[in-house]
């Protein structure tokens, strides 16, 4: 596991997955089959992992924590960059930064917080984890109201930020005055596209956002990378071509839920299995399997093709 410092240079050359995490029937960890998943990701060139939303830690208990880091220290590859989570209450933050202090990863995603919040009082608690954690934070945007762009300016002044997931969903992508203001006043080779590939082009080539995230990747990662490295060097149709094959399975998640979709996708392609999802999230109805099952098998095949 790389331990050095997220940076410019990462989200150049890696897409950064945001894997679900798998569990057996009991809810335990189930450390094989995380590892099935990572080494996937790793065979098709991703260096860059982020358990966050995907692997549900808004629902982990504190007991847990600790044993779920050092799994994940564990079983990535030694070229490889993990970036857990923490929160998203403060007082989860608190009592999580004494566990990551003894470990080795270079960063940590803040969770956010829904409600009951104040745009000084995340900024507050982000600068208070970051000191008791030792590690700078990636700040999570998901909603407008959470943190305005001058907060999140005086948080990177400060050395507190390593960079900055931006996932709020718009009706168009390119009609965005939060995160137009966000680029003013932070550098956008800081900002990640949180929002997997459908956004991934506009973020990048009109907002020069550096990089960006995806759960799908988890299924395609040789075609999510072909994408990034199209989009590296603007050739853009090429890749809204390989994003429009990512279409399916991604309409899927945005009908029914994003999580727990992914979630039975690497199951249903076969990948690795994922178990249940921890409460209180549940896993998808039966309804739902086999259309799942085939988006993730037909990007599955799309994959090995684009590799072949």
């Amino acid at each position: 596991m790389i331990t050095s410092p997220l940076s410019a240079a990462h989200l150049a050359t890696s897409v950064m997955a945001v894997p679900p995490l798998s569990r057996r029937l009991d809810f335990t960890l189930n450390e094989g089959a995380n590892e099935r998943i990572i080494r996937h990701l790793e065979a098709g060139g991703v260096r860059l992992l982020l358990y966050g939303g995907n692997a549900n830690l808004y629902h982990v208990p504190l007991s847990e924590y600790e044993p779920l880091l050092a799994m994940l220290a564990r079983i990535a590859g030694p070229d490889t960059l993990v970036i857990p989570s923490a929160g998203p209450s403060y007082g989860m933050l608190v009592d999580q930064a004494k566990i990551i202090r003894r470990f080795a990863f270079p960063t940590v995603m803040v969770l956010p917080q829904q409600g009951l919040t104040t745009s000084v009082g995340v900024a507050t608690g982000i600068r208070r984890f970051v000191e008791a954690s030792g590690v700078p934070a990636l700040l999570y945007i998901k909603h407008d109201g959470f943190i305005e762009p001058e907060e999140v300016a005086a948080l990177d002044r400060d050395g507190l930020l390593s960079g900055i997931k931006y996932a709020t969903v718009r009706n168009d992508a390119s009609v965005d005055p939060y995160l137009r203001r966000l680029v003013e006043v932070v550098d956008r080779a800081k900002i990640i596209s949180g929002i997997g590939e459908q956004p991934a082009i506009i973020h990048t080539r009109d907002f020069g956002l550096g990089g960006f995230t995806s759960g799908c990747v988890c299924v395609a990662p040789r075609l999510s990378q072909q994408m990034l490295a199209a989009m590296r060097v603007g050739a853009w149709e090429e890749a809204d071509r390989i994003r429009s094959v990512f279409r399916p399975l991604e309409d899927l998640r945005n009908a029914i839920n994003p999580i727990r979709v992914l979630h039975r996708a690497v199951e249903g392609a076969g990948i690795a299995p994922t178990g249940p999802l921890l409460p209180l999230l549940s896993n998808v109805e039966v309804e739902h399997e086999a259309a799942i099952d085939a988006a993730a098998s037909a990007l599955l095949a799309a994959d090995r093709a684009a590799s072949a």
